[in-house]
């Protein structure tokens, strides 16, 4: 089994977008779907993913957008992270 999510993407940018917008950015497999992204999110945080959006960068990375449910604080998850 390939490994869906690569590493989350902890620029000042990004904490930013974690803590005003609920979303945690992750770097992912080029070949993984939106299904893919959301059901390994929540398996390895343990969390309820409300939305995921992609995009694929001009040097060829494919970024993930997700966006968590209310239940949910991206920002705590970021800290458990030990990024903070």
């Amino acid at each position: 089994m390939r490994k869906i999510i690569n590493h989350a993407l902890m620029t000042e940018k990004c904490m930013g977008i974690s803590e005003a917008e609920n979303k945690l950015i992750f770097r992912v497999d080029i070949t993984a779907n939106k299904n893919q992204i959301k059901e390994a999110v929540a398996k390895q945080y343990k969390v309820k993913v409300a939305d995921v959006q992609t995009v694929i960068t001009p040097k060829g990375i494919k970024k993930a957008f997700v966006k968590l449910d209310k239940a949910h604080n991206a920002a705590e998850i970021v800290a458990n992270m030990g990024v903070i």
